[in-house]
């Protein structure tokens, strides 16, 4: 695999025309908010793509992010199960990278693997899936619609 700038803008514009994300950030928000009892609000596509661009500013995390998508987007194992460790793996960290600092770094793994028992997609490469899991649980939790992100924490020490 060769990373370059141009790669790294190829892998930005197929994450952001990847709009089952999407659908999929929407499944796991519907479902974590019923299990939590709050309201979160749903993502459009239009907000997805705008923090694609975010994410793929930040040109170090740029070139982390397309990485471990390239290499998601083209994993495939025999029988899948002997790969079942690296898939989540990558799509564990990926999910994190994405989400941001801590402590959303963590629910975003957190939620990669909610996300990704939710999906699976068997005609694809198994790495296909966990990438999908990984870009919804990544942005769903980054992007506002969260009560408890909307407002000042209250442990502030001032």
């Amino acid at each position: 695999m060769q990373l370059s700038p141009s790669a790294v803008a190829d892998e930005r514009e197929w994450v952001r025309n990847r709009t089952e994300a999407v659908t999929l950030i929407n499944r796991v928000r519907a479902d974590l908010g019923e299990a939590f009892g709050t309201d979160v609000a749903s993502v459009s596509e239009s907000a997805y793509r705008d923090e694609v661009d975010a994410v793929f500013a930040d040109g170090d995390l740029a070139v982390n992010v397309a990485a471990l998508v390239a290499v998601l987007r083209d994993l495939d194992v025999d029988d899948d199960y002997p790969g079942f460790v690296v898939d989540e793996l990558l799509g564990r960290e990926l999910a994190g990278m994405i989400a941001g600092t801590q402590p959303l770094r963590l629910l975003g793994e957190a939620t990669f693997h909610y996300a990704d028992v939710m999906h699976h997609a068997d005609d694809e490469a198994a790495g296909l899936d966990d990438l999908d899991a990984a870009l919804a649980a990544g942005f769903q939790t980054r992007l506002p619609g969260w009560s408890w992100t909307e407002s000042e924490s209250p442990f502030s020490v001032e």
